[in-house]
């Protein structure tokens, strides 16, 4: 079986593929210095509760926007699962071009969503990630990752509105009945949600006036379906596009060799 890990800068998303299917997801708050053994704990236990064998992992993927908790889940791979994790980066066999100025700065995440949107959906296609940042990426028709777009994140805005005017409250995101709000929450949760969803019809159009054709528009993330909802500009929403495409690169690549002299020496801590 294959382990998945989606680490963005919120959550981590650990997923595991039996080579049909996903077996389980399961998130936990991104801490840079959440050590491998607290990884182990809580993932085992879920495991188990899953009715997975943690022995029967004989493949780990990694992709983050977190280089800072990089290392701690590579010491989770190799110290729990045996395993030499692959790491999603440029340099690696994506199948398709990336063609943008400088690759190497491309996150990881976004290259997984192109993978896997144009695997499933076929191009020329723009997917949208509301993730901690919002981010517009174009996939040609060929597969080539072309660029796109980052935007502030809903939650970002929201909790940049609260902290910059001292008489507004901290507000949760909702899809208002009414666009004229009549008091002040109200009216921040209209201005978040239909804000927003102007920005991500001005940017569609945008985007599909420059590149000169239509696109297929797929929407990934947490919140996709509640902003889906209130646009025609989102034709299909699909929560597991980053996690397949670690599965499909994980498919595409070799399996990094594991050398057993990276295992943790029991006498020195992760911090040393």
């Amino acid at each position: 079986m294959l382990l998945a890990v989606d680490a963005g800068n919120t959550n981590v998303v650990f997923a595991v593929h039996d080579g049909k299917e996903w077996r389980g997801r399961w998130r936990i708050a991104t801490r840079a210095d959440r050590t491998s053994d607290e990884y182990a704990v809580w993932l085992l236990a879920l495991f188990q509760h899953s009715g997975i064998n943690a022995n029967d992992v004989t493949r780990c993927v990694i992709g983050t926007v977190v280089p800072a908790a990089l290392y701690n889940l590579r010491r989770l791979c190799r110290d729990w699962f045996d395993t030499e994790p692959l790491v999603a980066r440029a340099p690696l066999n994506w199948g398709f071009q990336i063609r943008v100025d400088q690759p190497n700065e491309v996150g990881a995440d976004r290259l997984l969503n192109a993978l896997a949107s144009h695997h499933h959906y076929g191009g020329p296609l723009m997917v949208i990630d509301f993730g901690t940042a919002t981010t517009f990426d174009v996939v040609d028709s060929d597969g080539a990752y072309l660029g796109g777009v980052i935007a502030p994140g809903i939650n970002l805005s929201i909790e940049a509105l609260h902290k910059a005017a001292a008489r507004l409250p901290r507000i949760g995101i909702g899809r208002p009945q009414a666009v004229i709000g009549r008091s002040t929450v109200p009216a921040m949760q209209s201005g978040i949600y239909w804000g927003y969803v102007g920005l991500i019809e001005g940017l569609v159009a945008r985007i599909t006036a420059e590149y000169g054709k239509p696109l297929k528009v797929i929407a990934t993330g947490g919140l996709a379906p509640l902003f889906a909802e209130g646009t025609l500009a989102i034709e299909r929403t699909d929560p597991d596009i980053t996690l397949e495409g670690l599965r499909l690169l994980a498919d595409r690549n070799p399996v990094p060799v594991f050398h057993h002299s990276a295992l943790r020496d029991p006498l020195r801590s992760d911090s040393d």
